[in-house]
């Protein structure tokens, strides 16, 4: 009663004491003491109430056991407060032993060390054996990591963390990433995981893709490419990485090229703008360090002279030839190029038959710069395996967009010094494709493509997650170089861009909506019977036979006669436009609907010129030329076969007849004639037809335009791939 009960009541009420009780009882506040030894891999616990002249172990002796003093007095203890501290050590399943309670159970060791010790530091005092501290919770170690330059291309990272083996701490980093709370320590300490200076560190390691045998050895050695992406953590991070100066005159060097000392060449036939030696500036100093980099500067911004412009300042008696791979249209503009801004560079195309092929190639080595088509190095690429180049260029790099297709695989196995890439669309439709660019100028650089695709595609596109994003762009933005017209050229004269629709012929529209009610039950069925992912040919099928039916139905229907609303359309568009003194690009992805628009042009006695994927390189140019002349009103152009590599400033209407899924595809067209040397006024149309699938596209476009516009320097946007709920859109009525 008087040692339970009693000081319950004294809480809630004034309770007053016979003074008899004083005379048989006594009642006083103990001492609390605890004693802390180490006990094999675990702990035991000493408790001590001090009462005056007598000291309790309650791990020998009951609560309920009172004892009388030398005076005959009875010693009411306060079993309240042994039973409150008694009651910590059994919530973490202490044992008895000898007097003592003992712990050896790891995580049970660790939650008690990490969260009873605060507590019973309020109720009692703590006493620590030597042994004891050893198996305490290290709080106080830190991480030291440093980086240094040995070489132009290799870095040195150290992860110092005060007396701790690199073996050991490698093992801290894989308990980290196993996610685990602690790591016991071989002095069998316990060490929080939840430290933000371990974090930083592992999450450094994991995004460099250093393995645990290089920490554990002590001796990290990266890729120099690495550097900026360190210097960036260490700014946002506050990691407090120690750096060499040797490592920040690199890092500075590349975040600001335009303030390097590098002179154009003086035999360079041309005058740069601004921008462009800016990005010779960059091109020599990525070059300098051993490094690789996407000129994914916008179309018509002279990404080739600024090439020939580095590839002319390295020319010297001693040096390797270089080589280019261009698509087959650009070969003799590469030529036609370096003729006229690098006279002086010694250039070979190589191209013809096998035959004339070989005999070209036998003067590579004393060529300055050979070029050759992606469709040719396949073929010749036996020949290659012998060869080393200073430089190695890809023109509309965008053709190794698929890291498994042969040519992708051949031109990364050609050996050079140095690489680079040239593309205005580094993607287009998925985060692989920038991943197979990289891996061509830095394997390694994002990993493989698997990690590559867990760490950031599947997060970025799926679940959009912006952490991903920005350490995404962390890696890529110090070897993209991504400048804008709008920024550089303030010159270029105004753009302006509509989208005309046009309602289908009677007879187009019939079928159009017959078609489409097939398309919806083709689709169904051909989900449930193989599957949204395994139905991608057929629903491309399905899809663009609709999108033929709002071009022309006779581009597979065999004796139509009923029109195309939107041909009319186009035909009243050329008219008014020649008229009006323009001069006209049309664009169209099927060939088949150039066919058709030519026979009208025929039929209507408009002149033209028409280019597609058959015609000879040698032709492409001529037709540029002429056409910039003047001699023609209208140009036909495929949109696969012209979308790049044209300078055709001689426009200044460009029709886009029907819409491409990447709107990026379609602006690399218009960018056919919105570049350097365009002085006219650009109007670029959009034909449509109404109520039709085209006009979903059209809003699917805008839908997704600006989704990853973050990845690419600013402006550049790509089409994501549809999933499902998008393509079914597409069958809506």
């Amino acid at each position: 009663f008087f040692t339970t009960v009693l000081p319950v009541l004294e809480k809630v009420a004034e309770v007053k004491r016979d003074p008899a009780f004083a005379k048989k009882y006594y009642y006083e506040e103990p001492e609390k003491r605890i004693y802390f030894d180490r006990f094999r891999d675990g702990i035991t616990a000493r408790i001590e109430f001090r009462y005056h002249d007598q000291v309790i172990n309650p791990a020998l002796r009951k609560p309920a056991e009172n004892a009388e003093d030398t005076a005959g007095k009875i010693l009411l203890r306060a079993t309240r407060d042994e039973k409150q501290l008694i009651e910590i050590f059994k919530r973490y399943m202490f044992q008895l032993y000898k007097g003592s309670f003992v712990l050896e159970e790891e995580n049970l060791l660790y939650s008690f060390l990490q969260e009873a010790l605060p507590e019973l530091e309020e109720l009692a005092g703590l006493y620590y054996s030597e042994d004891f501290n050893k198996v305490s919770i290290n709080r106080a170690a830190r991480v030291s990591p440093g980086v240094k330059l040995v070489s132009s291309g290799l870095l040195e990272l150290s992860l110092d963390y005060e007396n701790i083996s690199p073996q050991e701490f490698a093992d801290i980093l894989k308990s980290y990433k196993l996610k685990k709370k602690y790591y016991r320590m071989k002095n069998g300490s316990f060490l929080p995981l939840d430290n933000s200076e371990i974090k930083s560190v592992a999450e450094l390691v994991e995004d460099l893709d250093i393995s645990s045998n290089d920490i554990a050895r002590g001796d990290i050695q990266l890729p120099g490419y690495r550097a900026l992406y360190i210097d960036q953590i260490n700014r946002e991070k506050g990691l407090q990485i120690q750096r060499s100066s040797a490592f920040k005159t690199l890092v500075r060097e590349l975040r600001e090229p335009q303030e390097s000392d590098y002179a154009l060449p003086s035999s360079l036939q041309a005058h740069l703008r601004h921008y462009q030696e800016n990005g010779f500036k960059w091109l020599k100093t990525l070059s300098a360090y051993g490094l690789g980099g996407i000129l994914a500067d916008d179309m018509g911004l002279g990404k080739t002279i600024q090439i020939l412009s580095l590839l002319l300042s390295e020319k010297s008696e001693d040096s390797l030839p270089s080589l280019v791979v261009a698509p087959t249209s650009l070969v003799y503009h590469w030529q036609d190029e370096a003729q006229r801004f690098a006279p002086s560079l010694q250039v070979i195309v190589i191209s013809g038959t096998q035959s004339e092929r070989m005999e070209i190639l036998k003067s590579l080595d004393s060529c300055d710069l050979a070029v050759t088509s992606y469709g040719l190095i396949k073929r010749d690429f036996e020949y290659y395996q012998d060869h080393s180049f200073q430089y190695c260029i890809l023109d509309e790099a965008q053709n190794i967009k698929n890291p498994n297709t042969l040519v992708a695989k051949t031109v990364k196995q050609l050996q050079a010094s140095r690489r680079f890439a040239l593309t205005g669309t580094p993607m287009e439709n998925s985060l692989t494709e920038l991943w197979s660019i990289f891996d061509y100028l830095m394997p390694g650089y994002l990993l493989n493509h698997n990690k590559f695709k867990s760490r950031y595609e599947l997060p970025i596109i799926k679940n959009q997650q912006p952490e991903a994003m920005q350490d995404l762009k962390r890696h890529i933005q110090p070897f993209v170089l991504r400048r804008l017209k709008k920024e550089v050229l303030q010159e270029l004269p105004p753009k302006t861009e509509n989208k005309m629709s046009s309602p289908m012929t009677a007879e187009q529209h019939k079928l159009y909506l017959a078609y489409l009610l097939q398309a919806q039950k083709d689709f169904q069925d051909e989900i449930q019977k193989n599957g949204f992912d395994r139905s991608q040919i057929k629903i491309l099928s399905i899809l663009t036979r609709l999108r033929q039916i709002c071009c022309h139905p006779s581009l597979f229907i065999e004796n139509y006669g009923g029109g195309s609303g939107k041909l009319e359309l186009l035909l009243e568009i050329l008219n008014s436009a020649i008229d009006s003194g323009h001069r006209i690009l049309v664009f169209s992805q099927f060939t088949g609907m150039l066919g058709l628009i030519k026979t009208q042009l025929e039929h209507a006695s408009i002149p033209y010129y028409y280019l597609d994927g058959a015609t000879p390189a040698e032709k492409r140019i001529k037709l540029v030329h002429f056409f910039n002349e003047g001699r023609q009103k209208v140009f036909l152009i495929s949109l696969k076969a012209g979308g790049t590599g044209l300078n055709l400033t001689g426009a200044d209407v460009v029709i886009h007849y029907d819409p491409w899924w990447n709107p990026a595809v379609e602006d690399q067209a218009t960018d056919r004639a919105y570049r350097i040397g365009q002085k006219n006024a650009v109007q670029v149309i959009k034909l449509i037809s109404k109520d039709s699938i085209e006009e979903k596209i059209y809003e699917l476009q805008q839908k997704k335009k600006a989704l990853i516009d973050t990845v690419i320097q600013p402006g550049e946007s790509f089409l994501n791939k549809m999933n499902q709920e998008d393509i079914r859109s597409l069958f809506e009525i």
